[in-house]
């Protein structure tokens, strides 16, 4: 048995996601909690008959648990029928666990609500809502983000709840009940909270404690009020302690990453996240828990970034009396925008800034001391103090500059450096910048530097046309797999035949347009890479090294292609397209690692959109279709999941592979010709057998002809195949590319054992082209061809039965024939025999008298076979032999 389960006390985040995981999990069942908070049971009272929740009690007994995702938690809450769980999948919105358990995963981001993650899984799958359903999801995001307010909300908060609207949620409904009215015990404690309130300020942090008792004979969920005293005061931490009864209730909230208040809960014996925490303290009073927490929550304050990680060292002061004019002097020689102003005992007593002395100097102050000018104040931070404070301060005192002052023990303060507004734009970037870099860094290594300079060209045009510019699908996967790329083609936001037209009409080259699908094939100018690398060239320095990109392999053309959403009519036809947003464009795809893009443009440049979660399975290996039609669409993407399993050594989803059992039977109404692309793609893979495995293993191998098979005689023919060195083969000399030819002979040895009925009609069926139709209309002839060979020994003999073939067959029936001296003679003939010729010509024939006709041809192959075989060996037995047919 499958289980969901969430923390207790639950607010709507927690249960929307019981249901938001149910919908993707659907043999797991939503386990409510114990405890939920009023509002939400409030809630349940009138719409629970709407949902698939079971409570605790009524589990079936004598199963045992097998699985449990926990949602919006990371803690365990055990239930009827949980022994020891092996399997536990995490799916939360705050910081993953440092340490994970044996058989324990983690799924989520730093989202405002955990329904985010889940919402954003439903729409990418198509999976219907009710309306109540959307309701409940929508109140767990508005409820977690302070109706998007928050400043942990996000972009993706605010997309998820506008999909929920678009599927029917009632705003109203969520909104009555996120604004339930509080009892009147709880606006007893409410009242004695707001009475009480304690506020420290630590390391730039406002944290806020404070505390009440519960009337008697009550127990009220305090969680609402967190919320309540969170919004009304907004700070960076929030600590509440109710007494109930004999124990007291602890509930931590924070709106920062520099208080993590479940390491606080957890002192206190607690759990919960790094935002949100509680705990309870049997036996203990109120006030002894309110002491012991003003005691430690100094250290439980970690501010991730702290003035000396990002202040100026070099700083320079000025004294009261120093004037104007010596001010500016310094000013002028040094570049700096102000000073702070220190007494004799080095105590900052103000700040002067160039503004204030420019305008002195107008006035002619130039005498006059800097004190007269100078914003008064002892504004000062230490080097342990939190940015937050720093901005505080900059708010509150209007300095563009902080002084920083280090105290030491028995030392008077000293300025040791100095915090400014440049500084706070320099400080460490935060997580999607530095993926934004991360990112850059990859394209740098992944294109040699001419052509990722265009690329940033073209994304720059393009941008100041209206366009945005985007790396997309299979070219995002492989660079981040660290793999090769090899084409470039861009994704338009826009008008890619227009940009292409455009981008042609700047640079030059041609444009071919297909205006179907809105795509347009750029073929670039002579030259063009020549004129990118004289360009880098002038504008690298003389002392910067040059770039460690090779410039080799330069693109002769660039595809582009406008962004487009895909309808089909019915199941598997070819879709019909119109012009989209890129993130329509990235749903029409086929799996979820395709639908990653980069942004190319100058704003956003490296910015990475990943709309259906392509990165998180690129990290787990799982190969995942995006909706529940995606095989019926098209059922070639069967086989193509087949192939990039085998290429990534990646895996199906357990849902995907199930939607591909039932779209099976449509692969018969798939034109022959598309199947033989996908099959023509299999065989340029690097170990096409493991691929056909795969496809004979889903059935899909069956459905395209019961014939077929792959197995171990295949797998090791097509192993030889790999270990051959073709051009020993003599594939070059006989006009056959090395690459094509080992292309052809997967195909032949892949219908080898098919009878030559079930061949051509295969071939008819799959819009073969001639040149691989006759390579296997020869095959029905190998079997016996291998028996002759082994039977004669002559080499003229094996010339006459390999003459006629085609270099591919020779290959052919050296793999599948394992006698070495049928082999040596395969090979002899390859390296050797082909090549053989006669000395003498037909003008040498007419000098001894044998007037010219067919029997010329008779004369010479008996002289070829000779030297064949040995009997003849110099030009003199040619001719000798020649005459015997004077008289004939």
């Amino acid at each position: 048995m499958q289980i969901i389960l969430t923390h207790e006390n639950s607010d709507f985040d927690a249960i929307a996601s019981l249901l938001g995981a149910h919908k993707l999990y659907p043999h797991a069942r939503p386990v409510l909690p114990r405890r939920v908070n009023r509002n939400v049971q409030a809630f349940l009272a009138l719409y629970g008959t709407e949902f698939p929740f079971v409570r605790p009690e009524m589990l079936p007994r004598g199963q045992h648990i097998q699985r449990v995702i926990l949602v919006d938690t990371q803690s365990l809450t055990y239930v009827r029928g949980m022994r020891k769980v092996k399997d536990v999948l995490v799916i939360d919105h705050h910081t993953p666990p440092k340490v994970l358990a044996e058989g324990w995963h983690f799924q989520g981001e730093m989202l405002g609500a955990t329904t985010t993650l889940l919402v954003e899984a439903i729409s990418s799958r198509l999976i219907p809502l009710s309306r109540a359903e959307a309701t409940l999801l929508l109140a767990g995001i508005y409820e977690d983000t302070g109706a998007l307010t928050y400043i942990s909300t996000t972009a993706r908060d605010l997309h998820a709840a506008a999909w929920l609207l678009d599927c029917g949620a009632s705003l109203e409904i969520a909104s009555e009940f996120l604004e339930h009215p509080l009892s009147s015990a709880q606006k007893a404690i409410y009242n004695d909270l707001l009475d009480h309130i304690e506020t420290i300020t630590l390391g730039g942090h406002t944290v806020i404690i404070t505390w009440a008792i519960s009337p008697p004979n009550t127990e009220e969920e305090i969680s609402t009020l967190a919320h309540k005293l969170r919004d009304l005061l907004d700070p960076s931490a929030l600590f509440i302690l109710v007494e109930i009864g004999e124990n007291t209730q602890l509930v931590a909230r924070s709106t920062t990453n520099d208080i993590n208040v479940a390491d606080v809960a957890q002192h206190f014996g607690g759990r919960g996240h790094d935002r949100a925490a509680a705990a309870l303290l049997r036996q203990r009073p109120v006030h002894e828990i309110c002491a012991e927490l003003r005691q430690i929550i100094s250290d439980f304050v970690h501010p991730r970034v702290k003035v000396h990680d990002l202040m100026s060292r070099t700083v320079r002061t000025v004294q009261p009396d120093d004037t104007i004019a010596s001010v500016a002097k310094r000013m002028l020689r040094t570049g700096h925008e102000g000073f702070p102003v220190v007494d004799m005992q080095e105590r900052v007593v103000g700040l002067v800034t160039r503004n204030a002395v420019d305008r002195a100097l107008q006035h002619k102050w130039d005498r006059q001391p800097v004190q007269r000018i100078m914003q008064v104040g002892e504004v000062v931070v230490s080097p342990e103090d939190s940015v937050e404070r720093v901005r505080a301060l900059m708010i509150e005192s209007g300095w563009g500059q902080i002084p920083v002052v280090e105290v030491e023990e028995n030392a008077r303060p000293r300025v040791i450096g100095v915090v400014t507004r440049t500084d706070l734009i320099r400080m460490p970037l935060s997580a999607q910048e530095q993926q934004r870099q991360e990112i850059a860094h990859l394209l740098a290594q992944a294109f040699p530097v001419p052509l990722l300079t265009f690329i940033r060209q073209i994304g720059e045009y393009a941008a100041e046309e209206g366009h945005l510019i985007y790396f997309v699908g299979g070219l995002v996967r492989d660079m981040l797999l660290g793999q090769a790329i090899f084409d470039v083609d861009l994704v338009v936001e826009g008008d890619a035949i227009e940009l292409g037209q455009a981008l042609a009409d700047t640079y030059g080259g041609e444009v071919r347009t297909y205006s179907r699908f809105g795509t347009v094939k750029w073929i670039l100018p002579e030259g063009i890479w020549e004129n990118q690398q004289a360009g880098e060239s002038a504008n690298r320095q003389i002392s910067e090294p040059p770039p460690l990109r090779s410039s080799t392999n330069l693109p002769q053309y660039i595809d582009l292609v406008t962004a487009r959403t895909e309808f089909y009519e019915h199941p598997t036809a070819l879709p019909l397209v119109e012009r989209s947003s890129i993130k329509q464009d990235l749903h029409r795809r086929d799996f979820t690692i395709n639908t990653l893009a980069i942004r190319l443009d100058p704003q956003r440049w490296g910015e990475l959109l990943d709309f259906y979660g392509g990165v998180e399975d690129l990290e787990q290996g799982i190969i995942r279709v995006l909706h529940s039609l995606s095989f019926v669409d098209d059922p070639t993407r069967i086989l193509r999941a087949a192939r990039f399993e085998a290429r990534l050594d990646f895996h199906l989803d357990p849902r995907s592979e199930a939607l591909i059992g039932e779209a099976l039977p449509l692969l018969h109404r798939i034109t022959g010709g598309r199947i033989r692309h996908e099959l023509a793609l299999i065989f340029k893979e690097a170990r096409p057998e493991a691929v056909l495995d795969r496809l004979q293993e889903l059935g899909a191998l069956q459905e395209i002809e019961p014939a077929l098979t792959s197995d171990d005689w295949l797998h090791e023919k097509f192993s030889q195949l790999r270990k051959l060195d073709l051009t020993h083969w003599g594939m070059e000399k006989a006009g056959c590319l090395y690459s094509h030819s080992r292309y052809l002979l997967y195909w032949m040895l892949f219908f080898y054992r098919l009878s030559l009925p079930v061949c051509r009609r295969l071939a008819r069926h799959l819009l073969m082209p001639n040149l691989l139709v006759q390579r296997l209309e020869v095959l029905p002839r190998i079997p016996e061809l291998l028996i002759q060979l082994e039977r004669v020994e002559q080499p003229s003999a094996v010339v006459a039965l390999l003459t006629p073939l085609m270099p591919e067959h020779i290959v052919l029936a050296w793999l599948l024939i394992d006698n070495v001296s049928t082999r040596t003679k395969l090979e002899h003939y390859i390296e050797e025999w082909q090549y053989v010729q006669h000395n003498i010509t037909g003008n040498d024939l007419k000098a001894i008298g044998i007037p010219p006709g067919p029997i010329y041809r008779e004369i010479f192959e008996t002289l070829r076979n000779g030297r064949l075989d040995g009997t003849i060996t110099s030009r003199e037995e040619e001719i000798a032999l020649a005459r015997t047919w004077i008289d004939v």
